[in-house]
């Protein structure tokens, strides 16, 4: 880079600012912008410049708006809104990512660490989550195994009843014949014939 990169104003007494040539100017944007962008603030604590001063010349070269258009259309949106695919999408591609590498995805991606921690997390409960549902629905199933299993012994009794009541019926029938009536129940109709006076 040499010593080209910045010209003293305001000479010995002057106010200190420094005005960069273009040539440095268009570098430090290349290297926020390129396909290995770093971020502004990274930038600054590297080679000593603001970091708004950097975000300036980023803007005032067009840059971040033609970020944003490259972007795609669902980084316009709230990462709030973002299906489950793309979600999962990025945390597969930031599992390996450290460092600058990670900052870099989660800038172009329009993302904060945050919320990449919360997708991390949703991942991993949800894979860890079939055993504890597994174990929810094999209880649930289990009970509704021991409530059926009532139900039916409930039912193989009262149809045991029933059986021993028409068995009993055909004994009856069986004993008595099928077209006469059952003897009369009650007192005096086990003797003779009635007579009519006592």
């Amino acid at each position: 880079m040499g010593g080209d990169f910045f010209i003293q104003i305001g000479g010995m007494g002057g106010s200190g600012l420094a005005e960069y040539t273009a040539g440095f100017k268009s570098r430090m944007i290349e290297r926020m912008a390129g396909a290995e962008g770093i971020s502004a603030t990274a930038l600054s604590r590297e080679m000593g410049i603001s970091q708004s001063t950097l975000s300036r010349w980023l803007r005032g070269a067009g840059i971040v708006e033609s970020m944003k258009k490259k972007q795609g259309t669902h980084r316009a949106r709230s990462p709030r809104q973002w299906t489950a695919e793309e979600k999962l999408r990025v945390v597969l591609a930031t599992a390996e990512l450290t460092g600058e590498e990670l900052g870099a995805y989660l800038r172009q991606e329009g993302l904060h660490q945050a919320q990449l921690d919360r997708w991390r997390s949703a991942v991993a409960e949800a894979l860890s989550g079939p055993d504890k549902q597994k174990r929810k629905a094999a209880l649930k199933e289990a009970r509704k195994i021991k409530t059926l299993e009532r139900e039916l012994r409930r039912k193989d009794k009262a149809l045991a009843e029933v059986t021993a009541l028409l068995v009993l019926k055909k004994s009856w029938k069986h004993l008595w014949g099928t077209g006469t009536k059952a003897p009369p129940r009650g007192k005096g109709h086990d003797s003779g014939p009635h007579t009519g006076s006592p």
